[in-house]
């Protein structure tokens, strides 16, 4: 099935990416601060029309934030296991030509978990070929995102706030003003890494500042070494049995988790996420048309 041209949005808490889409293509994109932190709840459908002036009169296919509780209209989790016909099948329309993707939820007990706009890329990645369709996924970000995918299906997944507790402890707290300097996939974030995988965080973290007290580490070091810890333990939970990691991910961040993943015995697999999400958000499309 050719799919006609759509506009396709990425629309995030802090950033928004809109794409128009030809023959499975990028034909045009417009980045934006604009998340739905900057909206209010009124001024969606203003900001809708200036982004079809700009990029065309056409479909509009919105994932991410943009369909949460602070977005524009919820659109109603879909319960895993999931696959992206699954999701197609459970848009939140708008009007005719304009509709929200659903994010995913898992449960298990009493524990749950949801993601918003993280899975049109992770299933978008396993539709293009980029990722087997029986695979351990990762995403990191803010919330770090590690998923089971089981026959082309999320079947489950858990959410860590690996990079929210980064930009916690370098914006306040005992160890802030030794956080400054840049992150690199260096020896001492090999070691943080290392100390990480004891999954005793509150002490690994306190040894950070033990450690500058005492002259035992390169000041300098610190900020690699603080977030080597704590990818080390988000990455230590994941992968006991060593198995092979599938990023979905670029940038420093691709780096970093991937220089983990190795250092802790695992083989990392990286994949970029735009084509990833291009390749989830043209096949809602071609079911949703």
């Amino acid at each position: 099935m050719v799919v006609s041209p759509f506009i396709a949005l990425d629309w995030g808490t802090t950033n928004r990416r809109a794409y128009r889409l030809e023959d499975g293509g990028i034909a045009a994109v417009v980045k934006s601060p604009k998340g739905v932190s900057a909206m209010t709840a009124d001024a969606y459908p203003q900001e809708l029309a200036a982004i079809r002036a700009e990029l065309g009169d056409l479909p509009v296919l919105m994932a991410g934030m943009v369909g949460s509780t602070i977005g524009w209209r919820v659109a109603p989790y879909v319960a895993v296991p999931a696959d992206i016909a699954d999701i197609a099948a459970q848009l939140t329309w708008i009007d005719d030509r304009t509709a929200i993707v659903p994010g995913l939820s898992f449960t298990d007990g009493s524990h749950g978990d949801v993601m918003r706009g993280e899975e049109v890329q992770l299933l978008g990645a396993a539709l293009a070929g980029q990722v087997p369709p029986d695979a351990l996924l990762c995403q990191p970000g803010t919330h770090c995102k590690w998923v089971e995918l089981t026959g082309g299906k999320v079947t489950a997944f858990a959410t860590a706030m690996t990079g929210e507790l980064f930009a916690l402890l370098k914006g306040g707290g005992v160890l802030a003003p030794q956080l400054t300097a840049p992150v690199t996939a260096s020896d001492a974030f090999r070691d943080g890494v290392r100390e990480g995988a004891k999954r005793d965080l509150a002490a690994s973290l306190f040894g950070i500042r033990a450690s500058h007290v005492l002259g035992l580490r390169n000041e300098a070091d610190a900020a690699s070494y603080a977030s080597g810890v704590l990818i080390g333990g988000d990455v230590a939970a994941r992968i006991g049995d060593g198995r092979d990691v599938h990023l979905v991910a670029d940038g420093d961040l691709a780096t970093l988790y991937a220089t983990a993943i190795e250092t802790l015995g695992s083989r990392a697999i990286v994949s970029g996420c735009e084509d990833a999400f291009i390749a989830g958000i043209t096949h809602i499309r071609k079911l949703s048309a």
